[in-house]
Formats: C-alpha cells, sequence, structure tokens
C-alpha cells in the first residue's frame, strides 16, 4: 500500500507561480511512475503530467507544456510540479498517483494510489 500527501496549492494571481509536492509512504518509492491529475467542478479528471520512475521520461498534456514541469526526488520518496504562468483554466483540485506501470502513462487507470488532492485556484 502507498499514502500520498499532496500540499502546496492555493490562491494565486493569473501569471503567478506554484510548486506542488507530493511525499509517498507505506512502500517503497521506486519502481513507481508518478503523475499529477486535477480535477475542475463539473469535470472528470483528467491527467497533467506524469514521470517514469527513474525520472528520466515525462509525458505533458498540451495545455501545460512549456509552463508545467513535473520532477521527482526518489530518495525523498517525493515529486514535484512547478507550475509557472498560470491561468485560471489551471484551477482546479490536483491529485498526486502512484502507478506500477514504471513508465510515464498517461492513462488514469494505470494508477493505483491517490491522494487526497489539493486545491489551487487561480484568478484573473
Amino acid at each position: 500500500q502507498v499514502q500520498l500527501v499532496e500540499s502546496g496549492g492555493g490562491l494565486v494571481q493569473a501569471g503567478g507561480s506554484l510548486r506542488l509536492s507530493c511525499v509517498a509512504s507505506g512502500r517503497t518509492f521506486i519502481g513507481y511512475a508518478m503523475g499529477w491529475f486535477r480535477q475542475a467542478p463539473g469535470k472528470e479528471r483528467d491527467v497533467v503530467a506524469t514521470i517514469s520512475w527513474t525520472g528520466d521520461a515525462a509525458y505533458y498534456t498540451d495545455s501545460v507544456k512549456g509552463r508545467f514541469t513535473i520532477s521527482r526526488d526518489n530518495g525523498k520518496n517525493t515529486v514535484y510540479l512547478q507550475m509557472n504562468n498560470l491561468r485560471p483554466e489551471d484551477t482546479a483540485v490536483y491529485y498526486c498517483a502512484a502507478g506500477t506501470t514504471r513508465r510515464a502513462s498517461s492513462t488514469r487507470a494505470d494508477y493505483n494510489y491517490w491522494g487526497q488532492g489539493t486545491q489551487v485556484t487561480v484568478f484573473s
């Protein structure tokens, strides 16, 4: 079993930045691909960015390419999402996820463990 705890969400003006963190515990962090997903009110939970267990491959959804960066520190069991140039349409609850797929899969079903989510609100 893997437990995931997100932090770093908040209220920010458009154009600003936030860094989300997700700490994993319960089992070894090694071997798990990690991902960030988001869910806006009334919408599906969609992939934002994912990273392979080695950290050498990443996936980004088109709308965040060039603005968001996913990274991980396996020594600290932590994955990060640096979000720059935020837009109002980035407003959502952001969820951290872990999956045994190892690769940077963009498929939600590949992720077995989920955090509780952290709210990100971007105002114009």
